[in-house]
């Protein structure tokens, strides 16, 4: 891989890298929302929400569009949970194998 394109995969792991922005993906997984559903499902102030949701779609994970007088979100790359999927999954068979060390002692 060239610098250039590591570069790039690099900065789509930064967006990630934030667990407020990997909770509102999760809560768009559900379906699309708008700002103030997703301040609901998240717990997330108003502010800080649309700072992490210029992030996502910037990076473009989510898209947007407006509906009367609100902006609705949408998941724009559902292959994000394809990653979280696998996370998850090596986390899981790391904390089995610290169970199991532990269980030795």
């Amino acid at each position: 891989m060239t610098p250039e394109l590591l570069a790039l995969i690099a900065d789509r792991f930064k967006v990630l890298a934030e667990p407020a922005r990997l909770q509102i993906l999760q809560a768009l997984r559900a379906g699309d929302r708008s700002v103030s559903d997703l301040a609901r499902a998240t717990g997330l102030g108003q502010a800080n929400l649309s700072k992490h949701l210029k992030s996502l779609y910037d990076g473009g994970f989510v898209d947007r569009h407006r509906e009367g007088l609100f902006v609705i979100y949408t998941l724009a790359d559902a292959d994000v949970f394809r990653i979280c999927d696998l996370m998850c999954g090596r986390l899981e068979e790391l904390s089995t194998q610290r169970r199991k060390l532990l269980a030795r002692r």
